[in-house]
């Protein structure tokens, strides 16, 4: 017998599983101790940088520098980042120029309580802050053309800084190989028309759009190809354990920086894909899994090892909700979901639609597996989901049971499905 805990909203979920269990599929991120506290990984990435000159030797003589900083949807503890890039600029430039700019994507605007929380009040009242807006079309400048073929539209502030820095973490993505590093600029400060063609169905089906992968993943070389084009100089970027403590950073050239930390993950991320008839994962509890829209990443986890016509048994809370009006239509609206991948994979890059990308990626799974999904979401809504409901993980192997007509179908625990990266 072994006992398999879950996060699960703020909490967790256990389950007690017999020979049925065939393997448990878990990052060693977690049991990772780290020599130094998170401020001192953080400083001496920055003191230490990888393939560039220190940052206080890139900023002499600068006048206009730009910070771009994650928002209010990612987890990046910039009370420890902004301050010492901000000290290391005016040591050495003490007369410039210095704006922070909140990369949101295609995000809402992130508010100034959220600010205060991410960056600290000393900084929202002293420094000068400015909310990327996909929409702004006054502030978006066309730099050209991505690899997709999309046009390339970047926020002007970036744009006429004479030093572009970045801040960031670095973790699995589920499409984008990982986050971080180039990220910040595509999708962070660009133009929604650009994102929509970044995120269009032919790179969303690509083999290599998926977890742990860049070498020709096409999202990827999209948003490389921007960072360089924008000027993007020097990033500073950190690795998080569960607990959201700094466990890793990494600091220097974007490319090179970048590859120090997903290298750092990957050697402790990966697990090897077990094939069973059940895959349990999860969305890694909160805030990941407050609604079904953010819970499709923790779902590709599943996808990746349990066999096909196999189930996928999804633990998300989901106290938000869906997450998405357009996610939700897309699939609540038509009740033959094979109709609406076509229809996705029918559409030019340029035309993608808002949360097409999502509902792509979920339906790949639905296609591939069925899904039991558990949450405080009502049976009615997940059913329009074409998901099958639950609300334990008892009733929802019950519920597995009958989908496969398996009695004993042997099953795969995945506790965290944003943090692994099954290899096949």
């Amino acid at each position: 017998m072994k006992y398999v805990e879950f996060p699960y909203g703020k909490g967790k979920i256990g389950h007690t599983f017999g020979d049925e269990l065939i393997g448990v599929l878990d990052s060693s991120i977690n049991q990772y101790t780290p020599e130094y506290t998170e401020q001192e990984l953080v400083n001496k990435a920055i003191a230490s940088p990888v393939g560039t000159k220190p940052l206080c030797e890139l900023a002499k003589g600068k006048k206009n520098i730009v910070i771009i900083a994650s928002d209010h949807t990612r987890p990046v503890p910039s009370k420890l980042i902004i301050p010492p890039m901000l000290e290391q600029i005016r040591s050495a430039s003490p007369d410039a120029k210095i704006t922070i700019l909140i990369a949101t994507g295609c995000h809402r605007g992130t508010t100034r309580d959220e600010l205060i929380s991410k960056l600290g009040k000393e900084i929202v009242e002293t420094e000068a802050i400015y909310i990327h807006d996909c929409d702004d079309r006054e502030k978006l400048v066309n730099i050209g053309t991505l690899p997709s073929g999309g046009v390339c539209e970047v926020n002007k502030i970036a744009l006429d800084a004479d030093l572009l820095l970045a801040e960031g973490f670095i973790e699995p993505h589920f499409f984008a190989g990982f986050s971080g590093g180039r990220k910040s600029v595509l999708p962070g400060v660009c133009g929604r028309s650009t994102v929509l063609a970044n995120h269009c169905s032919e790179f969303i089906a690509s083999p290599y759009s998926r977890t742990g992968i860049l070498e020709n993943n096409p999202m990827h070389n999209d948003m490389l190809w921007a960072s360089k084009k924008a000027g993007l100089a020097f990033i500073v970027n950190v690795v998080l354990n569960d607990k959201k403590q700094v466990i890793f950073a990494t600091a220097g050239d974007p490319e090179m920086a970048h590859k120090a930390g997903t290298d750092f993950l990957s050697s402790l991320c990966g697990a090897k894909a077990n094939l069973a008839d059940i895959a349990i994962t999860t969305n890694g509890g909160y805030p990941l899994d407050q609604n079904m829209y953010q819970a499709v990443k923790g779902m590709t986890a599943g996808e990746a090892t349990v066999k096909r016509g196999g189930v996928i048994i999804m633990l998300a809370e989901s106290g938000d909700g869906i997450g998405g009006d357009h996610f939700y239509h897309q699939l609540a609206d038509e009740p033959d979901i094979n109709k609406t991948m076509q229809i996705f994979l029918n559409r030019a890059r340029n035309q993608t639609v808002p949360d097409q990308w999502q509902t792509q990626v979920l339906i790949r799974v639905l296609q591939h597996a069925s899904m039991v999904y558990v949450s405080k979401l009502p049976d009615d809504v997940v059913r329009k989901m074409h998901m099958h409901p639950a609300h334990s993980i008892d009733e929802a192997i019950e519920v597995a049971k009958k989908l496969l007509g398996k009695e004993s179908p042997s099953i795969v625990a995945i506790p965290d499905g944003v943090s692994v990266i099954v290899e096949k």
